[in-house]
């Protein structure tokens, strides 16, 4: 079974490769680590007796930024490795973790990779963040007889229903889960219809919860300040619009009033000159020099790392990729910052989070542009309404608080098992 499906993927890969190659080239992700995605990775040492290995793969900075908690609460009694898929969740895993723990990457699933990996590794345990399930690396896992557990787990609605497709052909992978600790209700249902057993189920919460940082201020804030000073004139609202997707910069920057300066903050790195060019003359982080345009009212940061310092800046921050169907990014953070946030009507990769939100009135979800410009406008005009959703919402993250912990004891029963 093996071999057909390496088969496979090698055809897709062949039949696809006018596509995936030209946008590697144009975007510089050709210069990735090949070598590592195919299984060449440096074996680890052994860990210590008595400290089990757990492997956790977090595909991009997303997850690397979800499990924070979760990996310092298995360090005391874990030899701990993060695996990551793209070069920008790795350089982030590596700036968090590599001084106390390993940073991996995470292979191609061909079967000759993932034996090369998992030899190299030699996990006791597998985590794997929200989703990410492979056929291949979940029957070498079983055939070596390490558990697999789903951390975080979140499955969209539309993950879900192109699931649902092939359902036939994905039941053995999910049925090789040995457990999986879903964000919601919902999302529980949707692995047991996949082939998961209802017993290997459980409803943990997400961790993100426990990663928000409830703070005033954030280092760097200043640095930020200083670098957009053109635009930061003195009482002047702040709108971020942060994580946003393709589209959603032009349909944001419409809805802000003239007299307020805007912050976009795009998700991918490669999108930073696109932008750029679409706000002719406005403020790049990477560029700024003293000489800015003194009357640029929108900046754009074009730097990894700084959002949630951005964030500490604006009056009102703007949740991306919730408008044009790109399924929603976290809401978690800004609001841990005590700020007004506004999302647009697709959150469907944060459901339970944004419903918490919004049942609580400490978020605000907007379903049009029409709508976006007026909340835009009531917002900034009225100081106290911001407060009293910073301060709601502040109060929704720390009633959730303790699903890390939870995360702890599942994967710690799995190696008992």
């Amino acid at each position: 079974m093996a071999w057909i499906l390496d088969f496979v993927y090698a055809l897709l890969a062949l039949v696809s490769s006018p596509v995936w190659l030209i946008r590697m080239i144009a975007t510089g992700k050709i210069k990735t680590d090949w070598k590592a995605r195919f299984g060449r990775t440096d074996p680890l040492p052994s860990a210590d007796p008595g400290r089990p290995r757990v492997l956790l793969h977090a595909v991009s900075v997303g997850e690397v930024n979800a499990i924070r908690q979760l990996v310092a609460q298995l360090a005391p009694r874990f030899d701990v490795v993060v695996a990551t898929t793209t070069d920008t969740g790795t350089r982030r895993a590596r700036t968090l973790y590599s001084e106390s723990h390993h940073v991996v990457r995470y292979p191609f699933d061909f079967s000759w990779c993932v034996k090369r990996f998992l030899a190299a590794i030699n996990p006791d345990v597998v985590g794997l963040v929200e989703l990410e399930v492979w056929p291949n690396f979940t029957r070498e896992c079983r055939r070596r007889h390490i558990p697999v557990a789903v951390v975080n787990g979140r499955l969209s609605a539309g993950s879900f229903k192109g699931y649902r497709r092939i359902r036939p052909l994905i039941r053995p992978m999910f049925r090789r889960l040995t457990a999986v600790a879903a964000q919601d209700e919902t999302i529980a249902r949707r692995f047991t219809d996949l082939g998961v057993p209802r017993s290997a189920v459980q409803v943990l919460g997400t961790m993100k919860w426990d990663t928000a940082e409830i703070a005033d201020t954030v280092a760097g804030t200043d640095d930020l300040a200083r670098a957009f000073g053109p635009a930061l004139r003195a009482g002047c609202h702040v709108v971020v619009a942060g994580s946003t997707g393709p589209g959603e910069e032009r349909l944001i920057a419409r809805c802000i009033p003239p007299d307020v300066t805007l912050i976009l903050v795009p998700r991918k790195p490669e999108r930073f000159d696109e932008v750029a060019a679409a706000f002719p003359g406005c403020i790049r982080r990477s560029r700024a020099t003293d000489d800015a345009t003194a009357d640029a009212r929108i900046c754009l940061l074009d730097t990894i790392g700084d959002l949630r310092a951005a964030c500490c800046l604006a009056d009102l921050v703007i949740v991306g990729r919730t408008f044009n169907n790109q399924h929603g990014s976290d809401m978690i953070e800004p609001i841990a910052l005590g700020k007004a946030v506004v999302v647009g009507p697709d959150v469907s990769n944060f459901e339970s989070v944004a419903r918490a939100f919004i049942d609580a009135n400490a978020m605000v979800q907007v379903h049009d542009e029409a709508e976006l410009k007026r909340e835009v406008g009531d917002l900034l005009s009225d100081p106290q309404r911001r407060d009293m959703l910073g301060q709601r919402g502040r109060d929704v993250i720390r009633s959730h608080l303790g699903t890390t912990e939870a995360h702890v004891d599942m994967i710690t029963s799995l190696l008992t098992q």
